[in-house]
């Protein structure tokens, strides 16, 4: 049996979204149908639409969510109707060599569903990020499906299957941030702040936010940051460095990602220090360094994809912790929308305006 649904769709590069009729069929082997709660509205949502990924036009956006488990199909065993789950976009695969070496956070063969959600009229659709969670119920492989406490508010605990992940992450796993670190965040939307509340969480004493909007900033003191800068009215290199005792930050995490601003983390970063990249470059950039500068300093140069997380490991504990009152990932919703203002939603993510805005169903 198949499921009509309302769902939103990119239909072309840089055209507006638009809500359409989406068939989804029943699960197959391996795969769940998932009532969709909520959906964050994300930077790459945006992209898709923009082309700046493929171009597998029509696409079905959206794929930071949570919802329940509607259906499953055979040979699935790890979740079963009714279960309250965050999708994710690195369903463990088991069998590739990261996954054999036991670093299943690295894993080079996720998987998503087989069978295809299309519209009225056949149409397949490309769903982002192999989810498609703007949508009343969306078709994914049960391993995107990671069971958390139903306690926890689907607008928030959709953020961890994508931005938050991200952000936090890159401070807890990659960055390997730990207590009485300084960490400088440069960037400071949605990604940046939970890498600010990732260092908190993992215990850094000395937490410095930068970024050259002051609304941004003062989100950032509310998420953890202990000091503010705005690069459009200092050097930020020197003054992370004056914030450290003049040595530089032992953590650096790049949110933004261009060129710039990886060389701000690069030469902010203590001797031996850690620079992360979390924010995601365009195709056509490119960095150049001194490669005496790279010897010399030491340290490490990293590149951050999805926080290196593992999702059936970090999911269930950053609930956990959001429910004890330990992490506010409330904080990280902005605004709830419905699915006809996901236009309006990428305008003011655009714009700087909000940390997220989130689909609610």
């Amino acid at each position: 049996m198949a499921h009509e649904v309302r769902g939103v769709v990119a239909m072309g590069k840089g055209k507006p979204v638009s809500l359409e009729t989406i068939i989804v069929p029943d699960p197959g082997p391996g795969e769940a149908l998932v009532k969709v709660q909520a959906c964050g509205v994300c930077h790459t949502d945006l992209h898709y639409r923009e082309g700046g990924i493929n171009d597998d036009f029509p696409f079905l956006l959206g794929h930071e969510a949570a919802g329940v488990v509607e259906a499953v199909g055979p040979d699935v065993s790890d979740v079963a109707p009714g279960d309250f789950v965050i999708l994710n976009w690195r369903a463990v695969c088991g069998s590739c060599r990261s996954c054999l070496r036991g670093r299943p956070q690295y894993c080079f063969a996720t998987h998503n569903a087989t069978q295809k959600m299309t519209l009225a009229d056949g149409t397949p659709l490309s769903p982002a990020l192999g989810i498609g969670a703007f949508t009343e119920k969306t078709l994914v492989a049960a391993g995107q499906c990671t069971k958390v406490d139903p306690a926890a508010s689907p607008a928030a605990a959709g953020l961890l299957g994508c931005g938050v992940m991200a952000g936090l992450g890159a401070a807890v796993n990659t960055g390997a941030v730990s207590r009485g670190d300084s960490v400088a965040v440069i960037g400071c939307g949605g990604v940046g702040n939970a890498a600010i509340a990732g260092a908190r969480l993992a215990g850094a004493t000395t937490i410095i936010a930068v970024d050259v909007d002051d609304r941004k900033l003062d989100w950032a003191r509310g998420i953890g940051a202990t000091h503010t800068v705005n690069a459009g009215q200092a050097d930020p290199v020197e003054r992370i460095r004056e914030l450290t005792g003049g040595f530089g930050a032992d953590v650096v995490i790049d949110a933004v990602g261009r060129p710039e601003t990886f060389k701000q983390a690069f030469y902010a970063r203590d001797l031996a220090g850690t620079a992360v990249l979390v924010g995601v470059p365009t195709p056509e950039m490119t960095l150049e360094l001194p490669l005496l500068d790279v010897f010399g300093r030491g340290g490490a140069l990293k590149s951050s994809w999805y926080g290196d997380c593992l999702p059936s490991r970090d999911f269930p504990m950053l609930v956990s912790l959001y429910l004890q009152g330990r992490f506010d990932l409330d904080a990280f919703v902005t605004e709830t929308i419905g699915l006809g203002d996901v236009e309006d939603a990428f305008a003011k993510m655009h714009h700087g305006a909000v940390l997220r805005s989130v689909v609610v169903l």
